[in-house]
């Protein structure tokens, strides 16, 4: 009798907690395929098993009729990868005990998948090219998606509309993973966000022009959650500056602020310059960066546009990345093709990479890298790059570079290791003059390979070893219905995460916090 009444209070409880602690929750709508089933541990049980079966049932037999899938784990939480968007599902728990040959609470829990036109396969489609080989459980972001794909190409995840945004309309961009097991992005110029698996806000960049002093911060091609919980984003600032060369014997460059100037001899123009800006958990701007500080009196004003000669001051910053064990920033300005490097907190200038501009003389090149995009700092020292190869002497495919740093007092890199991107797993039906002006990032690996995104009309991303082999490649592409083809999709930047624990903190985070 004892044993029977202890049985019964050990099922009672154990159904009370099932009830209050199950994940995923009673009737819940999720945005992503991954999805973290859990109970509240028992005390020796050796097995718990999911059961999940596609349909809302509310009865066991029709239930078990209908079963997908049936997995073990020697813990109380599994995560497991449901078929598909847009359905309905039911699901149980059963568990095996030392004290229960069969235990548990054969009550029956309901959620659903909701679905957007970019996880229809139909419509939009990651197509894989080159199979993976050693990364086959990584995970890709695509923010011209705005969906995670695994590598054989299927979306297991899409960002939802938040906060007032219609993401398919708007400029989304930088979407990765951080280190606390959240997604960061930007909508460019509108708002910096981290939200869970779930797309719950974590954390909203506050956006109200404490730094540019006009209101909004213009924010912009990159957005990061720092080590120490903090985040750092590229922002904009508008300042005039006179847009005339000066002659080639001028000694003097005459700025908007000097009172000196003469307006009705020099025209000034608005110019973007770019900021830097890190806040805190609240949302206060800690630290704060401008590069119209340093671009004022640098050679910048004798830099000419490609098309024509006429002046082009406008550096535009598009690439941050900062070196949180050294304290220093890598920055990198696209129309000029060049790279500072620049000393946290101090915000000296300690080097900048690139070509020289002098008065009357055309642009040349440095040599390496032209309008490039995603400077990074490798785990070994390296400089390394998405060079767009997009020059004044007539566009070439883009290139990965990778390169060593000078010695104190040079300025010149040394490149040690490049790729020339390819074209590849084209359509017969796609003829296209690619260019590669825009866009595009590179992301080393673990084990040194590279994660590269092409951006632009050819917007390939691949997988490509130390000795240049390519392990994994595919393109984005969306059906034209008019046209009755694929055409390919733009992606500013694309992500991977190869760790599979950090893909299950982004589940159970997301999950737990609902």
């Amino acid at each position: 009798m004892r044993k029977i009444l202890a049985i019964a209070v050990y099922c009672l409880i154990a159904s009370i907690q099932l009830k209050s602690q199950t994940l995923p929750k009673e009737n819940s709508v999720l945005n992503y395929r991954l999805v973290g089933f859990s109970v509240p541990p028992i005390q020796n049980a050796n097995k718990y098993r999911v059961e999940i079966a596609m349909g809302n049932y509310n009865s066991t037999d029709s239930f078990k009729k209908n079963i997908i899938y049936s997995g073990y784990n020697k813990t109380n939480k599994i995560i497991a990868e449901i078929p598909s968007f847009g359905a309905q599902y039911t699901w149980r728990i059963l568990i095996e005990s030392n004290n229960i040959s069969s235990s548990g609470n054969n009550e029956l829990h309901h959620f659903s998948t909701s679905s957007i036109p970019e996880t229809d396969t139909n419509v939009v489609r990651l197509r894989v090219i080159h199979k993976a080989e050693k990364y086959k459980d990584a995970y890709v972001f695509l923010d011209g998606n705005r969906s995670l794909y695994d590598m054989n190409g299927k979306p297991v995840w899409y960002l939802p509309d938040i906060d007032g945004f219609k993401t398919e309309k708007s400029n989304l961009r930088d979407m990765k993973l951080s280190g606390r097991g959240t997604i960061t992005f930007l909508y460019e110029e509108h708002g910096a966000y981290e939200v869970d698996f779930n797309g719950k806000i974590i954390w909203k960049a506050p956006n109200d022009g404490k730094v540019s002093g006009q209101g909004t911060e213009f924010y912009h091609h990159e957005f990061t959650r720092l080590i120490n919980g903090h985040y750092m984003i590229l922002g904009c600032e508008y300042e005039l500056w006179n847009q005339q060369l000066p002659s080639a014997d001028s000694s003097f460059v005459i700025f908007h602020d000097d009172k000196k100037r003469d307006s009705s001899r020099r025209k000034y123009i608005s110019i973007p310059f770019g900021t830097v800006i890190e806040y805190d958990e609240k949302g206060n701007v800690v630290w704060s960066w401008r590069s119209a500080q340093y671009f004022k009196n640098s050679d910048i004003y004798y830099h000419t546009s490609p098309h024509g000669g006429r002046p082009d001051i406008a550096p535009h910053e598009n690439s941050l990345y900062f070196d949180e064990k050294d304290n220093v920033l890598y920055l990198g300005f696209r129309n000029i093709s060049r790279i500072l490097k620049v000393k946290y907190p101090e915000g000296d200038v300690l080097n900048a990479y690139g070509e020289e501009y002098k008065p009357g003389v055309d642009e040349k090149g440095n040599g390496l890298y032209c309008r490039q995009h995603s400077v990074r700092r490798s785990d070994n020292g390296y400089l390394y790059l998405y060079n767009n190869n997009s020059c004044r002497s007539g566009d070439g495919m883009p290139k990965i570079i990778k390169m060593e740093e000078p010695t104190p007092g040079n300025n010149a890199l040394k490149k040690i290791w490049e790729y020339e991107c390819t074209i590849e797993g084209e359509l017969p039906e796609q003829h296209v003059a690619h260019q590669f002006p825009v866009g595009g990032n590179v992301v080393e690996l673990p084990d040194e390979s590279i994660f590269a995104n092409m951006s632009t009309t050819y917007s390939k991303v691949f997988i490509l070893d130390r000795d240049k082999k390519i392990r994994w490649s595919a393109i984005p592409e969306k059906w034209n219905a008019q046209e009755k083809r694929w055409d390919m999709v733009y992606q500013y930047r694309a992500n991977i995460i190869t760790n599979r624990k950090y893909l299950e903190d982004l589940v159970w985070n997301a999950e737990t916090n609902e």
